[in-house]
């Protein structure tokens, strides 16, 4: 009989973030439900039902979306306060595709293929063109946007787990 750890359960997760780290932990309700944790909010990711999952949330792909979409409005609402210019709302619209590269004349490597993150932003407000071009400009310095256009390294280990 194999016997299996016990789980942590999400107060005793949250106990173990610090500052500027997040905690994500599969819950083991449904296949792929996860909780997130970053000390001070309680998240839960999932696939959705045609994936095998339960859709008890947003998926991976989704929630990098949504970052990606907060961080441009917040940055774009951000410059406009500045500036005092007139802007009421932004809503962004995102989708994520894989997309064939060169007509997929090596389809066999990975590098044909890259993904696509087509960012549709909505400018509400009395803005003239000149502040329209120049708050989709700001919405490219975002930090988010910028993380996800530059070299990115990952660096995983495996760590015991703590009694």
């Amino acid at each position: 009989m194999t016997k299996t750890a016990p789980r942590r359960d999400e107060s005793s997760l949250q106990s173990l973030v610090s500052t500027g780290t997040v905690i994500v932990a599969s819950t083991g309700a449904g296949a792929f439900q996860q909780v997130m944790l970053d000390g001070r909010h309680v998240l839960h990711a999932d696939e959705p039902t045609t994936a095998g999952g339960d859709d008890t949330g947003p998926g991976p792909y989704e929630l990098l979306l949504m970052a990606l979409g907060s961080c441009t409005s917040m940055t774009v609402h951000l410059y406009a306060a500045r500036k005092r210019w007139p802007l009421a709302q932004v809503i962004v619209s995102l989708s994520q595709s894989r997309i064939h590269v060169e007509d997929c004349a090596k389809c066999e490597e990975s590098q044909a293929m890259i993904h696509r993150i087509a960012r549709n932003i909505e400018l509400i407000g009395p803005l003239d063109e000149a502040q329209r071009s120049r708050l989709l400009e700001i919405a490219e310095r975002c930090p988010v946007y910028r993380t996800l256009t530059s070299r990115i390294e990952i660096a995983s280990q495996l760590v015991s787990a703590s009694p």
